[in-house]
């Protein structure tokens, strides 16, 4: 018996004992829809309670986080508040300057734009998994890791 037959076997066996689910196998094709080419990733360096950091304003109408999102040369910082269905995304990019922002997320996107202080904000934000791509002046995109809000 070939590799190919064996692992054709194993493949068979796992389909008909222990099927993949099909919102699982739908969630793994949608994120290659997600993809960006050519993006640098900014992974998350920083998750943390708004209260916690002795923030002023923070926990009023509800919690904040802060999240700390680092890359090659650039660093985004987020507050997000908010509870219940929608969040609200406040940040900004460094170093600063202005740039066109989508917030994508399960059932589609939002967009923003950032000054030229690199401030920006994101009302109605969907609760759930969100990840933030930054178009820069230069052509160069960023892109988050995907985080849950």
């Amino acid at each position: 018996m070939t590799d190919e037959e064996l692992l054709a076997r194993v493949r068979d066996a796992f389909a008909e004992l222990e099927p993949v689910p099909a919102q699982v196998l739908a969630a793994g094709r949608a994120a290659f829809a997600f993809r960006e080419p050519g993006s640098v990733l900014a992974g998350l360096t920083g998750d943390h309670d708004a209260a916690a950091a002795g923030l002023r304003g923070s926990g009023l109408g509800g919690t904040a986080r802060l999240l700390t999102f680092a890359g090659p040369d650039i660093e985004v910082e987020i507050e997000v508040t908010g509870s219940g269905a929608d969040r609200e995304i406040a940040g900004r990019v460094a170093p600063p300057g202005p740039a066109r922002i989508r917030v994508r997320h399960p059932d589609g996107e939002l967009a923003c734009r950032a000054d030229r202080t690199g401030h920006f904000a994101v009302p109605a934000v969907p609760a759930g998994l969100v990840s933030l791509v930054f178009r820069l002046p230069d052509a160069t995109s960023i892109v988050t890791s995907w985080v849950r809000l």
